[in-house]
């Protein structure tokens, strides 16, 4: 016998053959139905790659484990606190845009010693930050799959690194 199941159609009790979800009568909403369980599955997936970045990249190893227990701590939520009152919620890369992120000047994966240093922290946009974590990973070597560089010198200036971004 072969598998059935119920018609999708409101009100509509007759069966459907597998692998269909509509019957005969109401096959022409087959295909869009489809199409919504094919949507609902990406958009699934994609909270499914989102929490294998928070959950397992994140954790990578013990210093990026350690840098994030840090960003979840009572101490960087004053630090961003205090940096985002200092700056007035405005980035300090374009001077334009309203910044909500707090980041640090010289990567701390770079330099560890300068995390909690509350010159180290300026506030920016998300388009500047997107920009300078792109600098970050040429000039310093940061990031998942590069390796540091430790031959170059730290640039604290934030007009410098502005400049340096933007080229």
């Amino acid at each position: 016998m072969p598998r059935v199941r119920r018609c999708k159609y409101k009100g509509c009790h007759s069966y459907a053959m597998f692998p269909n979800y509509y019957c005969d009568k109401h096959i022409e909403h087959e295909e869009e139905y489809r199409a919504q369980r094919e949507k609902y599955r990406k958009r699934h997936s994609d909270r499914a790659t989102t929490w294998r970045y928070n959950h397992v990249t994140r954790y990578r190893n013990t210093v990026k484990a350690e840098q994030n227990k840090f960003y979840h701590s009572r101490q960087w939520q004053a630090l961003r606190e205090i940096v985002l009152q200092r700056d007035y919620h405005l980035c300090r890369y374009c001077k334009k845009n309203p910044g909500s992120i707090v980041d640090h000047i010289v990567p701390i994966e770079w330099d560890q010693s300068q995390m909690k240093d509350i010159d180290n922290l300026a506030t920016c946009c998300r388009d500047c930050h997107a920009k300078k974590t792109r600098w970050e990973q040429i000039y310093y070597g940061t990031g998942l799959h590069n390796s540091l560089k430790k031959d170059v010198s730290a640039i604290t200036d934030i007009k410098l690194i502005n400049k340096f971004m933007n080229a």
